[in-house]
């Protein structure tokens, strides 16, 4: 396998990668050198390598992050784009600070669902004991009811997880737009689904732009970042609306996904100001911690939730069991 081909590397990863590149930068040590005292895990390791030899040849750390896996297509465009203008150290930092926010905030919602899910698995686990020790369950009836349901719900997961990456690169078919679309419909999540799409972007146009690339070369790539098709093809229209003459705060008031219209004050201001890369990047900083904050909202209730389902569940499992009924002999029943 090309190793062009590998994944993007995790976010935690990528958030060390290039804080350590940002901090190297800063130092003045000279690239070779620089790359070499590098460390990441295992599996990065050997991309990294790839990439060190790479530069040793003389290759450009842009096309060798690229030919090596380690960095993904928009950052292989804003960092050719900020070395071209000088140092990357700043855009090394952007990128190294957007990717440890995303990974924390992943990490944070994973250990607060780590608790409900333990006591999924305990409440599997109980509600049917009542029944094998009445005898009316066997080992292996027991086994099957506890594992069942975890089986189910770990499909889930995995489908969940693989519908949004190929909802993310599937064609944009009628079927793939309407799916893309009913996304954004969601009660309670659809919104805030807009909402993180959109930070996305405007974090891409913030970076692109402030590494110095040109507004029509940055709009394509941070178009290409949006992770649902039909808000992509939304804001792919932007590039035509700016040709005929609109400024970009005047073409985004066409755009039907804007999620969070504030943007547009921020954006009015950043053009007349020639500070449009520092006011995204406030909207930005302004929106993810409106994200957060929905999260910690989520994280903190789902849970209770769940819990009281799951209570109810066991104690709907209790009473039909039978377990607490007399077993009289056929004859007196």
């Amino acid at each position: 396998m090309k190793l062009t081909s590998l994944k993007p590397l995790p976010l935690q990863v990528r958030a060390d990668l290039f804080n350590g590149l940002a901090t190297l930068e800063k130092s003045g040590l000279p690239q070779a050198q620089a790359l070499a005292v590098l460390r990441l895990p295992s599996k990065a390791q050997v991309r990294l390598e790839k990439m060190i030899k790479l530069t040793a040849r003389g290759v450009d750390i842009p096309s060798a992050g690229a030919r090596s896996g380690l960095f993904t297509p928009f950052e292989v465009s804003v960092v050719r784009a900020a070395v071209q203008a000088g140092s990357p150290a700043t855009t090394y930092q952007r990128l190294a600070e957007r990717y440890q926010q995303q990974a924390q905030q992943r990490a944070s919602i994973k250990s607060r669902l780590s608790l409900p899910l333990f006591v999924l698995i305990i409440t599997l686990c109980v509600q049917p004991l009542p029944s094998l020790v009445a005898g009316t369950l066997s080992g292996g009836a027991y086994l099957v009811q506890v594992l069942r349901p975890l089986a189910l719900l770990a499909g889930l997961i995995y489908l969940v997880i693989w519908f949004k990456a190929w909802l993310a690169q599937a064609p944009a078919t009628s079927t793939v737009l309407g799916l893309a679309r009913l996304m954004t419909r969601l009660p309670i999540f659809g919104a805030m689904h807009v909402r993180q799409i959109n930070r996305e972007f405007f974090t891409s146009m913030a970076l692109l732009l402030e590494a110095g690339i040109p507004m029509f070369d940055a709009l394509p790539t941070a178009v290409d970042s949006m992770h649902n098709p039909v808000m992509r093809a939304d804001f792919a229209r932007l590039q035509q609306r700016m040709k005929q003459g609109a400024s970009f705060s005047q073409a985004l008031q066409g755009v039907h996904y804007l999620g969070n219209d504030q943007v547009l004050g921020y954006i009015q201001t950043g053009e007349a100001s020639g500070t449009l890369p520092e006011m995204l990047q406030r909207f930005v900083t302004m929106e993810t911690e409106a994200i957060t904050r929905f999260q910690q909202e989520l994280s903190a209730w789902l849970p209770r939730l769940v819990y009281a389902l799951l209570a109810l569940w066991m104690v709907y499992g209790i009473l039909t069991s039978g377990a607490f009924m007399p077993n009289l002999p056929p004859e007196l029943r």
